[in-house]
């Protein structure tokens, strides 16, 4: 098998700005490719063909008629020891905006052209450097918002999701071979293990490979922000419990009925994941037209959450709604630093009380947020899950192949039909570390990341 990828020139010369932009202490410009080091050495003053590799140097950055933009430094990387594979050369000027886009065009201008988004990790994966799970990890790394997220990507990162996916393939290709023996030589009555030794084999991995495919269901809360919708009536406190949440004065606070009109979204750190935290109109029934629009934003938003936040205020409960156990739902009771009457009594297994004004409450709001979120707690950090959906679906094809293979063993089925979904299963696990993709799966992966990386 082959990695096949979106058509490009090989080593052709792309540069761009790899920091982010704005004002800073420093930027990074990156060049690469078969003319990388030509490209700098018309724009800087050292000779950067005689550094040696991985080695920085002080000099002043010009433009093609040697007029002095900038003092910096130049990184120089030769290949094959460089993050794409190739002649890399940084550039470290100063960070303003004006300056760190002179030094780009000068770069561009000496014959590079500018970076498509992805375009050095596409490098490194295309040149081999890195398979196409690492590849992905680099831009989730980037992308990371929670300590849990950075965790899964470092794990990938490292090759753990890599080392799983061929350790399957092996596994999977020695019971290949039996099959496939048995296909050619069908007279000669070889049998390299039993029936049921290859169907313990099977079902062994194939018990693996689910729990894997599983492990999606809590690895695509760390990429997908899972909402949290604070709901109820009125003057209930939803407010004060979001500000309470994300530690500032996010919502505007009165004691009038109907204050917040629109949605209003913050992110917030919970359970090592980041939400988004999103405060609603209350539900009331009103003859004004901008409220009523509030509320049907209010219900459209609670029916998409994952998470509902139902909240009541413990001194006017009023008439409680019944509350479905098939939406996840936490139940808060909120004001109990004021008098009020015994909290009614409701079957949900999930209800906290709490004082959002006061902040009593508020860890135990979280940490039924936690019990709820997560299936068996969250993910270790050792263990190594599936974060990307394009991994899901592709493990998924998989299990059905070796599920197809199984009972094909099971109901003497000819050993022609179980090879080719043993093939089948191979080609899926295949594509996940980046074996025979697709140019338009390549394109799409590559597209999402930020320009320079």
């Amino acid at each position: 098998m082959e990695f096949t990828h979106r058509s490009y020139e090989k080593g052709q010369t792309i540069a761009a700005v790899a920091t982010p932009p704005g004002v800073g202490g420093i930027a990074v410009i990156r060049i690469s490719g078969d003319n990388a080091l030509a490209v700098a050495d018309l724009i800087f003053s050292g000779p950067i063909h005689s550094y040696q590799s991985h080695t920085a140097h002080f000099g002043k950055i010009l433009d093609l008629e040697g007029r002095f933009i900038d003092e910096g430094m130049a990184l120089v990387m030769k290949n094959p020891k460089s993050y794409t594979g190739e002649d890399t050369v940084e550039i470290h000027c100063h960070g303003g905006t004006l300056i760190t886009s002179r030094v780009l065009q000068a770069a561009l201008a000496a014959g590079a052209r500018p970076a498509l988004p992805g375009e050095f990790t596409q490098k490194a994966f295309q040149n081999g450097k890195i398979d196409l799970t690492r590849a992905e990890a680099v831009q989730a790394l980037i992308a990371s918002k929670s300590e849990l997220s950075c965790q899964a990507a470092e794990k990938h990162l490292e090759g753990k999701l890599y080392k799983l996916i061929i350790s399957f393939q092996k596994r999977l290709t020695k019971i290949t071979a039996i099959l496939e023996a048995w296909v050619d030589f069908p007279e000669e009555g070889l049998e390299f293990a039993s029936k049921e030794q290859l169907l313990a084999d099977l079902e062994k991995l194939a018990g693996e490979m689910v729990a894997l495919q599983e492990s999606f269901q809590d690895g695509r809360l760390l990429h997908t922000h899972p909402t949290l919708c604070l709901l109820g009536a009125p003057n209930v406190g939803k407010s004060s419990i979001m500000n309470a949440l994300i530690g500032k004065d996010r919502a505007i606070v009165t004691h009038i009925p109907g204050t917040t009109r629109d949605i209003l979204e913050d992110e917030v750190q919970i359970a090592g994941l980041t939400f988004r935290l999103l405060d609603t109109a209350g539900l009331r029934e009103t003859d004004e037209i901008i409220e009523q629009e509030g509320v049907r934003r209010s219900k459209k938003a609670a029916r998409e959450a994952d998470l509902i936040l139902l909240v009541f205020d413990v001194t006017t409960p009023g008439e409680i709604p019944p509350i479905s156990h098939d939406k996840k739902c936490i139940v808060i009771w909120n004001k109990i630093d004021l008098d009020h009457e015994a909290i009614p009594k409701l079957s949900h297994p999930h209800q906290v009380q709490l004082s959002a004004k006061e902040g009593d409450g508020i860890d135990g709001l979280k940490e039924e947020i936690h019990s709820i979120i997560w299936r068996d707690g969250p993910p270790s950090k050792e263990e190594v899950i599936l974060t990307s959906e394009r991994h899901f679906h592709a493990l998924t094809h998989a299990t059905t192949a070796l599920e197809r293979v199984t009972r094909g063993l099971k109901t003497e089925l000819s050993p022609e039909f179980l090879v080719s979904d043993m093939r089948h299963s191979l080609r899926e696990l295949g594509t996940i570390i980046g074996l025979n993709i697709t140019e338009e799966v390549l394109s799409a992966l590559f597209s999402t990341f930020c320009v320079g990386k």
